[in-house]
């Protein structure tokens, strides 16, 4: 909900990043840890240049988590990620929640936000092309998405660029009917 707005711990280190292969290998060493810590590993990203590379490690647990679970996370994190022959090179570590429109890049990303309305970019006759939509459905290879005129459509994963939910705000609250504002912004009915 509203308490898993990104939060964001930063931590520059000494040492780097490469590839989707050093991604789960980060993922895997630094699971363990963050369970220990009650929260889970919900994705881990390498962004940037070769200059100094971002390794991005998003965590979520029931309830939300807040900075002091960041910052515990970070706090565990950084050592063991330290410890990996996967990483060589400078890179900025930064641990934070996947805030409230999180990316989708993993088949149980898209089973958990089954219900939820999604944007994404899939690739159709050759080109790629945005689609927004509420996931119905999600397996091992794909997700099922209706879009705005009720259609089911199935994308595989192999033809999703990039996902994430899209989180919209409700209706603003109106003054009852009859209401009449002050001149502070007090209602009186």
């Amino acid at each position: 909900g509203i308490r898993d707005k990104l939060v964001t711990g930063v931590q520059t280190c000494a040492l780097p990043i490469c590839d989707e292969t050093g991604a789960e290998a980060v993922r895997t060493a630094v699971e363990p840890a963050l369970r220990a810590l009650g929260l889970d590993c919900y994705d881990v990203e390498i962004s940037g240049g070769s200059g100094a590379p971002t390794l991005r490690i998003m965590v979520t647990r029931e309830g939300g988590i807040d900075l002091e679970a960041v910052t515990e996370a970070t706090r565990v994190v950084s050592p063991v990620v330290d410890e990996l022959d996967a990483i060589a090179g400078a890179y900025t570590l930064e641990v934070s929640s996947p805030g409230l429109e999180r990316p989708l890049r993993r088949p149980e990303h898209f089973a958990a936000a089954r219900g939820c309305e999604v944007s994404f970019k899939v690739r159709v006759d050759g080109s790629l092309r945005r689609l927004h939509g509420v996931v119905a459905e999600a397996d091992a290879n794909g997700v099922v998405v209706i879009d705005s005129d009720g259609a089911r459509n199935r994308y595989e994963f192999s033809d999703i660029d990039r996902a994430r939910t899209v989180f919209s705000w409700g209706a603003q609250s109106r003054p009852a009917t009859g209401a009449r504002s002050t001149r502070r912004g007090e209602v009186n009915a």
